[in-house]
């Protein structure tokens, strides 16, 4: 049973919390949680399928069984030492004001009832009604309940959503000239207060010339980077230089390349992994599938092969765009044909990964804004021995219902993971799709 005098919070989760983090009832400190048993009733129904979604809900499942085992759970359970206890509530009928206010008993006001409820028998305490779902909260509040975003794994810098590659301008080209004769110089030569991050990328402009630079935090000096192509594809502009450094450079495990569409993203990364493809037995190409406007795949004909087609459509794309700038009878086109029919270029939904050790693979996962943080966790901890992983995002295009800029598993990597060796981050904000593909995205 819950504490009349307990001074802690109360929390009542939605369904889309756990759907987003199977353990989120770990995260609320030493406060109580409340499971509206609709939670359950709706969790039943994501458990069967191979998207991440329905592993979170079978996770979260067998997660609850472990802590309530054989017992009764009427009385609620302990989270553990330092933790408050979860208890499940079972329905309660609606409140006046809440009859007046809704007609229909959906499972949204069937865990309103609960979290008003709950807030009216333990006037002492306050009780937060936690949910991903902004109009839930919003009639929540309408109604007295306090609600809140669930906040655990929001990112807190919101500078590196939209980071660029620092200039210097006037700088000494002296130091330059050091960049291209001796290829490298020291942090001192830039200034006493110079602190770069691991992997960070940089502009130099002198009054006669410049150079593109990356910090080596291992050697703490400051490499100049070269402009190279890789199997066909050219970088057009300074981030794209970065990018493709990155991309073939094997001490470097973990990339994310964010920017807006039609930066070149998936494209690059596709032709680096083609360009090292002795380096890696595997090149694997995944997305999650997440539909213009959340659309079901049961909406598509056809058997699962057919309908999964559209949404891998866009990698597909950018393998027939590297294929294209070879002549078709030419070795390097071959190659691309044999590995595709070997399987070793492997084009795949983002749900069929699940459950596989990934070794000496170079894998790349498009969209990478559509996943959660605890999504993208999962994918990483499928890296073996030899394996590199780049992520690939457009912020500003999220099309998950519960994700944005600050919780999307993307943003969440790139701010935890920044200034580690083995990591790098890339904003891409030049498009060079087209003219017209720029203008949209900047005006539109």
């Amino acid at each position: 049973m819950l504490s009349k005098t307990k001074k802690s919070k109360i929390f009542v989760l939605d369904t889309n919390v756990i759907l987003h983090d199977y353990t989120c009832i770990y995260q609320f400190q030493d406060n109580d949680v409340i499971l509206p048993i609709t939670v359950l009733e709706e969790l039943d129904k994501f458990k069967r399928g191979n998207d991440l979604i329905n592993f979170q809900a079978r996770e979260f499942t067998r997660l609850l069984d472990e802590i309530v085992g054989d017992e009764l759970f009427n009385g609620g359970k302990s989270l553990g030492q330092g933790k408050g206890n979860l208890r499940i509530e079972t329905g309660k009928p609606f409140s006046d004001e809440l009859k007046a206010s809704f007609k229909e008993d959906i499972p949204d006001h069937r865990i309103l009832s609960i979290a008003d409820y709950i807030a009216k028998s333990y006037p002492k305490r306050k009780t937060v009604l936690i949910s991903k779902d902004i109009n839930l909260r919003m009639k929540a509040k309408s109604l007295g309940i306090q609600s809140e975003d669930y906040k655990t794994d929001q990112v807190t810098d919101e500078n590196i959503l939209d980071k660029t590659v620092t200039t210097f301008d006037n700088f000494n080209d002296g130091l330059i000239d050091s960049l291209y004769n001796q290829g490298s110089i020291t942090i001192k030569d830039v200034g006493p207060t110079f602190a770069p991050e691991a992997n960070e990328c940089y502009i130099f402009k002198g009054t006669t010339s410049s150079a593109l630079a990356r910090y080596d935090s291992k050697s703490e000096r400051i490499y100049r980077v070269e402009k190279k192509s890789a199997y066909g594809i050219k970088p057009r502009n300074a981030e794209q230089t970065f990018s493709l450094n990155m991309l073939m450079d094997p001490e470097v495990r973990l990339i994310a390349l964010t920017g807006k569409a039609g930066t070149g993203k998936t494209l690059l990364a596709l032709a680096a992994a083609i360009e090292q493809h002795r380096l890696y037995e595997q090149i694997l190409l995944a997305r999650p599938i997440v539909a213009l406007s959340n659309r079901d795949l049961g909406y598509l004909p056809g058997d699962a092969s057919e309908k999964i087609s559209p949404y891998m459509q866009p990698l597909f794309d950018n393998l027939s765009v590297i294929k294209h700038t070879f002549n078709p009878r030419s070795n390097e086109y071959q190659l691309i044909e044999e590995m595709v029919k070997e399987e070793r270029l492997n084009i795949t939904p983002l749900a069929y990964i699940r459950g596989r050790s990934l070794s000496n693979a170079f894998f790349i996962i498009d969209e990478a804004q559509n996943l959660t943080p605890h999504e993208i966790k999962t994918i990483i901890t499928r890296a073996g021995e030899g394996t590199k992983m780049v992520f690939t995002g457009d912020l500003q295009q999220i099309d998950s219902p519960y994700l944005d800029m600050k919780s999307n598993g993307l943003a969440y990597m790139t701010d935890r993971m920044r200034n580690q060796d083995l990591f790098a981050h890339i904003n891409l904000v030049k498009g060079e799709r087209s003219y017209l593909a720029e203008l949209a995205s900047n005006l539109l």
